[in-house]
């Protein structure tokens, strides 16, 4: 079977790397943070063009710190997309906050458009996701948001790497969250997540709330919780950020293979924003006979899943307490009943490429 993703593929590509890694952190004897984390945070806020880089447990918990560095709490409003991965609302509500949804653009992402008629005198923030590796609209979004002089977090979580123009995503606007989960880009050994920003004022509160909102001398100047980012997970991130561009390059000539052998079928194939570099985490295609497509590709041991077949504000817990525009989210309703994920990851051959090809275009012609 040709997996939709293969973490494992990845680790075995970079096997000598991480296993060094690994036994570096073991012979130090030192478990939590320390000198492989400090190591780590620096590399990727180079490579991003950051100041500051902050790692926490998870990438959820990178969006919570970000949100409550901006003292965002219960009775404000924060901006974002319905169309995301739950965890970009789930951190909303986890701040007590209210996530007002709107739609996205033909592109996937935050419809930019839709931002005015968002904004009430409660919000305090607005989450723009570049989903599934595709830089958001951060040009018109940063303008809009300047214009309502509203902070703009980036959720990076499927990103690392991609571009804006010649700067990288988490890098644009006032904070940028990152997610290490296994199969994304840059993926760890377990879960991990990171806090990017200019603003060091920002860095220095993210680091202390995710430590039980100590300061350095271990008194607690508010309440914080425990996300820290594990060494064993940053030494490896640090030894496989050598390889994000290649791998990510990789993943842009899968996409341009994809597109050359779908041409011509009933599907639409993603299309990069112009001006921007697509980190395709996924290789999304929309169809009208999405359900028949995906069943067909199962039937022939292609992996496929469907990213995400029920939108926030359709999700039981969520719906009823966030807000969406009373005549609906029109372009999200559409798209969860057509998109679907086809493989794509750096280690899938040409000739694992070309069979997923072949096999939807069987489905359409027989």
């Amino acid at each position: 079977m040709i997996s939709l993703a293969a973490p494992v593929a990845q680790y075995r590509a970079h096997a000598h790397v991480v296993q060094a890694a690994i036994a570096r952190v073991l012979e130090s004897g030192q478990y939590i943070l320390g000198r492989e984390v400090a190591a780590f945070e620096r590399a990727f806020a180079e490579y991003c063009g950051a100041s500051h880089a902050v790692g926490v447990a998870s990438g959820t918990d990178a969006l919570i710190l970000a949100l409550r560095a901006l003292d965002i709490g219960p009775g404000d409003e924060v901006v974002t997309v319905s169309h995301t991965a739950i965890a970009t609302v789930a951190a909303i509500l986890a701040t007590g906050a209210v996530p007002v949804l709107i739609d996205v653009d033909s592109y996937m992402t935050l419809d930019a458009s839709a931002i005015d008629a968002a904004i009430t005198p409660r919000t305090k923030a607005l989450i723009a996701v570049h989903l599934y590796g595709q830089p958001a609209d951060l040009h018109a979004i940063l303008a809009s948001a300047r214009r309502h002089g509203i902070p703009v977090i980036e959720d990076c979580a499927q990103a690392a790497g991609a571009r804006c123009g010649s700067r990288r995503v988490g890098s644009i606007g006032n904070i940028g969250c990152f997610s290490f989960y296994p199969t994304k880009n840059l993926g760890a050994v377990g879960d991990g997540g990171l806090v990017l920003t200019a603003d060091a004022k920002i860095a220095a509160r993210v680091r202390r709330l995710g430590q039980y909102g100590w300061d350095d001398d271990r008194k607690t100047h508010e309440i914080g919780v425990n996300s820290r980012l594990d060494p064993i997970q940053a030494a490896v991130l640090q030894a496989k950020l050598a390889h994000l561009d290649a791998d990510n390059a990789r993943r842009a000539a899968i996409a341009r293979r994809y597109e050359a052998g779908l041409a011509g079928l009933p599907l639409t194939t993603p299309g990069t924003r112009p001006g921007a570099a697509h980190a395709f985490h996924l290789y999304v295609i929309t169809s009208a006979h999405r359900d028949g497509l995906m069943k067909h590709l199962l039937d022939h041991q292609i992996g496929c899943a469907v990213h995400y077949p029920l939108p926030a504000h359709r999700q039981c817990g969520y719906r009823e307490r966030a807000v969406s525009p009373r005549d609906g989210l029109p372009v999200t309703e559409r798209l969860c009943k057509q998109i679907l994920s086809l493989p794509m990851y750096p280690e899938l051959a040409d000739a694992e490429v070309d069979q997923v090809i072949a096999t939807v275009r069987s489905f359409f012609t027989t």
